[in-house]
């Protein structure tokens, strides 16, 4: 059986190298809108998608999230646009809408040829003074927490195959 969603989900795999060739307008507008489409609690749609390809902010943000992490190194691997999500921390479901758009963005990604990484510690980037002040500047409420983000762009080298999947992964009870 063929089925390319699911061929889609099994072939996507985490890229932590990129080409500097920006991705088009046009695939970043699919890609934003696949993650707007995600499920979210009761429908409330409690993301936030911001895409990032100012320079300027990608270097701040990489600082940012290599501080948490303890590092000097970039996190999002100097991936040409950053996708941060965030929710709004009163929603009961802001951690699973998130995680949900950020999924979907992922498959789309892949669907059009491009790579991604889901990348980690944005709830603590937004959560710093720093962090806080961006919300301000990009005119974003501070009820919103960050859930993750996604380095995209074209890959730099060959993608891996998928290491093989654990024993018991899935149970079937009937």
């Amino acid at each position: 059986m063929s089925n390319q969603v699911i061929e889609n989900i099994l072939s996507r795999r985490s890229v932590r190298s990129y080409k500097d060739t920006q991705i088009s307008d046009k695939a970043l507008k699919l890609i934003l809108k696949s993650g707007e489409y995600a499920p979210s609690g009761m429908g409330k749609q409690s993301p936030v998608i911001v895409a990032v390809q100012n320079k300027d902010t990608l270097t701040k943000l990489a600082k940012m999230n290599a501080e948490i992490m303890g590092s000097d190194s970039n996190p999002y691997y100097d991936a040409p646009t950053v996708i941060i999500v965030l929710a709004d921390k009163n929603a009961r479901t802001h951690v699973q809408d998130g995680t949900c758009a950020l999924e979907n963005m992922m498959l789309a990604a892949h669907s059009l040829g491009l790579s991604t990484c889901w990348i980690n510690r944005e709830y603590e980037m937004f959560n710093t003074d720093e962090g806080k002040a961006l919300l301000k500047e990009w005119n974003l409420s501070d009820d919103l927490v960050g859930i993750g983000a996604l380095s995209l762009g074209y890959s730099k080298g060959e993608i891996k195959e998928a290491k093989p999947r654990k024993e018991n992964y899935s149970i079937i009870i009937k």
